[in-house]
Protein backbone atom coordinates (compact mmCIF):
# COMPACT_ATOMS: atom_id res chain seq x y z
CA UNK A 1 0.00 0.00 0.00
CA UNK A 2 1.32 3.65 -1.21
CA UNK A 3 1.27 6.89 0.79
CA UNK A 4 -1.04 8.06 -2.18
CA UNK A 5 -3.64 5.48 -1.23
CA UNK A 6 -4.32 6.75 2.06
CA UNK A 7 -3.66 10.82 2.01
CA UNK A 8 -5.95 13.26 1.89
CA UNK A 9 -5.37 15.90 -1.31
CA UNK A 10 -7.50 18.77 -0.09
CA UNK A 11 -5.31 20.32 2.11
CA UNK A 12 -5.54 23.43 3.52
CA UNK A 13 -2.09 25.38 4.04
CA UNK A 14 -0.55 28.54 5.44
CA UNK A 15 2.31 30.90 4.54
CA UNK A 16 4.87 31.74 7.06
CA UNK A 17 3.10 35.56 6.82
CA UNK A 18 -0.08 34.62 7.58
CA UNK A 19 -1.19 35.68 10.87
CA UNK A 20 -1.93 32.93 13.63
CA UNK A 21 -5.59 33.78 13.74
CA UNK A 22 -5.53 32.37 10.33
CA UNK A 23 -4.06 29.10 11.52
CA UNK A 24 -6.67 29.14 14.41
CA UNK A 25 -9.99 29.78 12.53
CA UNK A 26 -8.48 27.02 9.86
CA UNK A 27 -8.28 24.41 13.16
CA UNK A 28 -11.29 25.40 14.93
CA UNK A 29 -13.74 25.83 11.70
CA UNK A 30 -12.27 23.13 9.54
CA UNK A 31 -11.20 20.81 11.81
CA UNK A 32 -7.69 19.62 10.89
CA UNK A 33 -5.15 19.55 13.29
CA UNK A 34 -1.73 19.89 10.98
CA UNK A 35 -1.08 22.55 8.83
CA UNK A 36 1.51 22.49 5.84
CA UNK A 37 3.22 26.40 5.50
CA UNK A 38 4.00 27.16 2.08
CA UNK A 39 5.69 29.29 0.36
CA UNK A 40 6.40 29.78 -3.01
CA UNK A 41 4.71 26.55 -3.58
CA UNK A 42 7.44 24.49 -1.50
CA UNK A 43 6.59 23.18 2.30
CA UNK A 44 8.75 25.28 4.52
CA UNK A 45 7.47 24.39 8.00
CA UNK A 46 4.01 22.63 9.76
CA UNK A 47 1.77 23.76 12.11
CA UNK A 48 -0.09 21.18 14.77
CA UNK A 49 -2.98 22.25 16.81
CA UNK A 50 -1.14 22.07 19.62
CA UNK A 51 1.15 24.69 18.39
CA UNK A 52 -1.05 26.79 18.50
CA UNK A 53 -2.57 26.24 21.85
CA UNK A 54 0.94 26.87 23.17
CA UNK A 55 1.44 29.98 21.32
CA UNK A 56 -2.63 31.18 22.78
CA UNK A 57 -0.68 30.53 26.24
CA UNK A 58 -3.37 29.45 29.28
CA UNK A 59 -6.17 30.60 29.18
CA UNK A 60 -5.82 33.11 32.09
CA UNK A 61 -3.44 34.58 29.86
CA UNK A 62 -5.16 34.77 26.56
CA UNK A 63 -6.85 38.03 27.20
CA UNK A 64 -10.36 36.49 26.63
CA UNK A 65 -13.34 38.75 27.36
CA UNK A 66 -16.82 37.53 27.89
CA UNK A 67 -19.23 39.14 25.80
CA UNK A 68 -23.53 38.68 26.36
CA UNK A 69 -22.58 35.15 27.61
CA UNK A 70 -19.91 34.17 24.79
CA UNK A 71 -15.98 34.39 25.42
CA UNK A 72 -14.56 36.05 22.67
CA UNK A 73 -11.07 34.97 22.32
CA UNK A 74 -8.47 37.63 21.24
CA UNK A 75 -5.36 35.83 19.26
CA UNK A 76 -1.89 37.10 19.58
CA UNK A 77 -1.01 39.61 16.86
CA UNK A 78 2.07 36.88 15.72
CA UNK A 79 3.13 35.45 12.52
CA UNK A 80 2.63 31.73 11.88
CA UNK A 81 6.71 31.65 11.14
CA UNK A 82 6.76 32.54 14.59
CA UNK A 83 5.13 28.92 15.66
CA UNK A 84 5.99 26.44 12.81
CA UNK A 85 8.12 23.89 13.08
CA UNK A 86 10.65 24.22 10.00
CA UNK A 87 12.81 21.02 8.96
CA UNK A 88 9.62 19.32 8.12
CA UNK A 89 9.71 15.39 7.46
CA UNK A 90 8.36 14.83 4.04
CA UNK A 91 7.09 11.75 2.38
CA UNK A 92 6.20 11.37 -2.12
CA UNK A 93 3.39 9.61 -2.88
CA UNK A 94 4.94 6.31 -3.89
CA UNK A 95 6.56 5.87 -0.47
CA UNK A 96 5.32 2.42 0.98
CA UNK A 97 2.54 3.44 3.73
CA UNK A 98 4.21 1.71 6.22
CA UNK A 99 7.65 3.37 6.01
CA UNK A 100 5.50 6.28 6.34
CA UNK A 101 3.58 5.09 9.57
CA UNK A 102 7.60 3.93 10.84
CA UNK A 103 8.33 7.66 10.35
CA UNK A 104 5.56 9.32 12.49
CA UNK A 105 5.75 6.82 14.99
CA UNK A 106 10.00 7.61 15.59
CA UNK A 107 9.58 11.08 15.19
CA UNK A 108 6.43 11.36 17.52
CA UNK A 109 4.55 13.18 14.98
CA UNK A 110 0.83 13.28 13.75
CA UNK A 111 1.09 13.96 10.18
CA UNK A 112 3.41 13.95 7.04
CA UNK A 113 2.95 16.62 3.95
CA UNK A 114 2.96 14.76 0.67
CA UNK A 115 5.65 16.18 -1.81
CA UNK A 116 6.26 15.42 -5.49
CA UNK A 117 9.56 15.11 -6.80
CA UNK A 118 9.88 18.83 -7.47
CA UNK A 119 8.95 19.33 -3.19
CA UNK A 120 5.22 20.48 -4.35
CA UNK A 121 3.08 20.03 -1.98
CA UNK A 122 -0.04 17.23 -3.09
CA UNK A 123 -1.61 15.77 0.02
CA UNK A 124 -1.13 15.04 4.05
CA UNK A 125 -1.16 12.02 5.61
CA UNK A 126 -2.30 11.80 9.25
CA UNK A 127 -2.13 9.28 11.50
CA UNK A 128 -5.85 9.04 11.62
CA UNK A 129 -5.20 7.96 7.48
CA UNK A 130 -3.40 5.15 9.40
CA UNK A 131 -5.35 4.04 11.90
CA UNK A 132 -8.68 3.96 9.51
CA UNK A 133 -7.02 1.21 7.20
CA UNK A 134 -5.24 -0.62 10.03
CA UNK A 135 -8.51 -1.03 11.79
CA UNK A 136 -10.69 -1.90 8.43
CA UNK A 137 -7.61 -4.85 8.06
CA UNK A 138 -7.42 -5.90 11.67
CA UNK A 139 -11.61 -6.16 11.08
CA UNK A 140 -11.17 -8.05 7.95
CA UNK A 141 -8.57 -10.17 9.65
CA UNK A 142 -10.63 -11.00 13.08
CA UNK A 143 -13.46 -11.92 10.43
CA UNK A 144 -11.37 -14.84 8.53
CA UNK A 145 -10.21 -15.69 11.85
CA UNK A 146 -13.82 -16.12 13.27
CA UNK A 147 -14.73 -18.02 10.15
CA UNK A 148 -11.84 -20.14 10.27
CA UNK A 149 -13.41 -21.12 13.70
CA UNK A 150 -16.36 -21.71 12.91
CA UNK A 151 -16.02 -23.93 10.29
CA UNK A 152 -13.24 -26.05 12.11
CA UNK A 153 -16.17 -27.38 14.39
Amino acid sequence: MRVEDLMTKKVFTVAPQDMIDRVFFLIHYEKVRHLPVVEKGKVVGIVSDRDLYKALGPKSNSRSIAAEGTTELHVLPKKVTHIMHRGVITVQPDSYASKAAALMAENRIGALPVVDAHKKLVGILSATDILKVFSKIEHASEKRAEQIAANAH
